[in-house]
């Protein structure tokens, strides 16, 4: 069995969840019904570091969401998944045919149910500590931090780690 570092090394993208992985899990809705969702800026900072890695960035979500395409765009993301449907099999299927990479190239970091047939298929899986036993079950790695709160700048550092670019990075906020 590979270790978690040899499974990281062969990371080229780094695939997200939104609900419970890049925020909290909580969804506020204000008197017009508008939606609204709150991310952790470490972890923005730390998916702009491994972007300069060479390793993409995806979100496979089950909601539509315009904050969330926001953010997406602000943090420079390469591929936005926003499903109708439950399935994201097909997702995973169609980065995966537009990429023309391998699943197990692929790192995902998800926390529920319905993040199980992306987890299964991919070369890392991660969850963060709320999800539930079955998710961490099928997961490689569970983070230390919470999902909103650290998870993703979490791995990010993970995946540079492995692939022995982390400390060049951390070398140019020490100079």
């Amino acid at each position: 069995m590979q270790t978690l570092n040899e499974l990281a090394r062969n990371i080229r993208l780094l695939i997200m969840d939104v609900d419970g992985v890049l925020t909290d899990g909580r969804i506020y809705y204000n008197a017009q019904g508008e939606e609204s969702k709150s991310f952790y800026v470490q972890d923005g900072l730390g998916l702009k570091l491994l972007q300069t890695t060479d390793i993409k960035l995806a979100i496979i979500s089950g909601r539509a969401d315009r904050c969330v395409e926001h953010r997406a765009s602000a943090l420079g993301i390469d591929y936005y998944y926003c499903l109708s449907v439950r399935d994201k099999k097909v997702a995973l299927d169609e980065l995966l045919a537009e990429t023309g990479l391998t699943a197990k190239q692929c790192a995902f970091i998800g926390d529920d149910l319905i993040d199980l047939p992306i987890l299964r298929r991919v070369g890392l899986a991660v969850t963060v500590p709320d999800a539930s036993a079955l998710v961490r079950q099928h997961s490689h790695y569970v983070t230390g931090s919470p999902g909103g709160h650290g998870a993703v700048r979490e791995v990010a550092e993970l995946i540079m780690q492995a692939q022995g670019t982390f400390d060049a990075i951390i070398a140019g906020f020490l100079a």
